[in-house]
C-alpha cells in the first residue's frame, strides 16, 4: 500500500503515468477494434446485417452495466480491469486468427461482439473506480482531465490506424493490432501501487448478495445531495446532446451541401474544443466553484448547439462546434471529476456504472427520434428542442444547492 507521504502532482507521479499509459493503450485498441468489426461486418453481409452485429455488442453492455458495477466494487477495480483486458485481448486475437484462416463470417463477428460487449459491462465501471486507488483526492480532477485527453488522442489516432491496418492486411490484421494494443495495458496495470481508501467497506461489511449491493449503490446515489441531481443532469445533457451531434450533424451537412468532408471539419472543431477543455482540467487540477461552472457551461453549450443549426457557412459551423466542444467538454469533465470526488469509495464502481449506463445506454436512444423529427419538422426545431433538453440539465445543476455549491478538493 502507499504510505501517507504528501501527494505528488498527478502529471509527475509514475504510478498515475503507468495508469495513463495502460488506459490510453486499451482505449486505442478499442478504437481499432470497432473499425475492424464494422468493416468486417459490412464485408461479410448486408448493411442491415452489419447493423445487427454492432447492436449485438451494444445490448449486453447496456443490460449488464449495473451488475458490472457491483462486480467492480466487490472484487476490486484493478483485478477486474486486468481480467477484462485479458479476456478482450484473447478473444480479439482468436477471432483475428479465425478470420485469417477462413475469412469473415457473420456468426463469428456476432460472437466476438457479444463477448466484447459483455466484458465491457464489467470493464467500464472498474475503469471509473480505479483512479481513486492510484492517487489522492486532490489530484482526481487532474487525473480525470488526463483521461479526457487520452480519449481524444485515442480517437484521433485510432480511426486512421484501424483504417491503415484494414487496408494493409484486412480485418484480421486490424483485429491483431487491436488485441496487441489491449495487451500492452496488462503489465502496466499489474505494476500499479494501490492506495488504501478511508471509508471503503471490508468483505465482512458488504451486503450479503450482489442484488443487495446494487440496491445499496442506487440508494447511495438517490440520497446523496450531489450525486442524485448530478445523474439527472447528466441524463438530460446527454439526451439533448447526442442526437444533434450525431444524426443531426450528418443531416445538416447534407442539406447545407458541406458533404462528408465538411462534416469532418465540424467534428474536428468539436473534438478540438473538447480536448482543450480536458487539457485545461489536466493542467489546472481543479476549477473553482466547480458546481456553478458546470451548470453555466451546460447552459452555454446548449445555446451553442441551437446556434449550430442556424449558421449558413462551414467556417462559422466549425467555430460554433469548437465552442460546443469547449463548453460541453468542460462540463463533462467537471461532472466526471465531481462524481469521482463526491462518491464514497465503496460505491465507486456502482456509481460509475449508473453514469456509464446513462451515457452509453440511454442517450443513444435519442438518435432515431432526432432523425424522425428532422424529417417531420426540420432541423431548426429539432436542434432547438434538443438544446432545451440539454439546458434543462444545467438548470438542474443550478437549482440543486448541494450540486451548485460543490467544489473539487484542492
Amino acid at each position: 500500500m502507499l504510505d501517507a507521504a504528501p501527494e505528488r502532482p498527478a502529471h509527475r507521479d509514475p504510478n498515475v503515468l503507468r495508469w495513463l499509459g495502460a488506459y490510453t493503450s486499451s482505449v486505442l485498441g478499442d478504437n481499432v477494434y470497432y473499425i475492424a468489426l464494422s468493416w468486417a461486418a459490412v464485408r461479410a453481409g448486408t448493411p442491415a446485417q452489419a447493423g445487427i452485429v454492432m447492436t449485438v455488442g451494444a445490448l449486453p453492455r447496456a443490460v449488464l452495466m449495473l451488475g458490472g458495477g457491483v462486480v467492480a466494487d466487490r472484487l476490486g477495480p484493478r483485478r477486474v480491469v486486468i481480467g477484462s483486458d485479458a479476456v478482450r485481448c484473447a478473444v480479439v486475437l482468436a477471432v483475428a486468427a479465425v478470420l485469417f484462416l477462413t475469412g469473415p463470417r457473420l456468426w463469428t463477428l456476432a460472437l466476438l461482439a457479444l463477448v466484447f460487449g459483455t466484458v465491457d459491462a464489467v470493464f467500464l465501471p472498474a475503469v471509473g473506480a480505479l483512479p481513486a486507488r492510484i492517487t489522492g483526492r486532490t489530484q482526481l480532477g487532474r487525473v480525470h482531465g488526463m483521461r479526457g485527453v487520452a480519449n481524444r488522442c485515442a480517437g484521433v489516432v485510432g480511426a486512421p490506424l484501424g483504417g491503415f491496418a484494414v487496408a494493409a492486411g484486412g480485418a484480421s490484421a486490424a483485429f491483431t493490432v487491436a488485441g496487441l494494443l489491449i495487451a500492452v495495458s496488462a503489465p502496466l496495470l499489474v505494476s500499479l501501487r494501490m492506495r488504501a481508501l478511508s471509508g471503503e467497506d471490508t468483505a465482512a461489511e458488504r451486503a450479503a448478495t450482489p442484488w443487495q449491493d446494487l440496491r445499496a449503490g442506487l440508494r447511495h446515489i438517490r440520497r446523496h445531495r450531489v450525486l442524485g441531481p448530478l445523474m439527472l443532469a447528466v441524463a438530460l445533457g446527454d439526451l439533448g446532446f447526442v442526437g444533434p451531434l450525431n444524426v443531426g450533424l450528418a443531416l445538416l451537412a447534407d442539406r447545407r451541401g458541406w458533404g462528408a468532408e465538411g462534416m469532418g471539419w465540424v467534428l474536428a472543431g468539436f473534438g478540438a474544443g473538447a480536448g482543450l477543455a480536458s487539457l485545461l482540467l489536466a493542467v489546472r487540477g481543479r476549477v473553482p466553484r466547480a458546481g456553478l461552472v458546470t451548470g453555466a457551461t451546460v447552459i452555454g453549450g446548449s445555446v451553442a448547439i441551437a446556434a449550430l443549426a442556424l449558421v449558413p457557412g462551414l467556417a462559422a459551423a466549425v467555430a460554433v462546434a469548437l465552442a460546443v466542444g469547449l463548453l460541453a467538454g468542460l462540463s463533462g469533465a467537471l461532472c466526471g471529476a465531481l462524481l469521482q470526488t463526491q462518491t464514497a469509495p465503496a460505491y465507486l464502481g456502482r456509481v460509475t456504472a449508473v453514469s456509464s449506463l446513462v451515457s452509453l445506454g440511454l442517450a443513444p436512444l435519442s438518435m432515431p427520434f432526432t432523425a424522425g423529427a428532422a424529417d417531420a419538422w426540420g432541423l431548426g426545431p429539432v436542434f432547438a428542442v434538443s438544446a432545451a433538453v440539454c439546458a434543462l440539465g444545467g438548470v438542474v445543476v443550478l437549482v440543486a444547492p448541494g450540486l451548485r455549491r460543490a467544489e473539487l478538493p484542492g
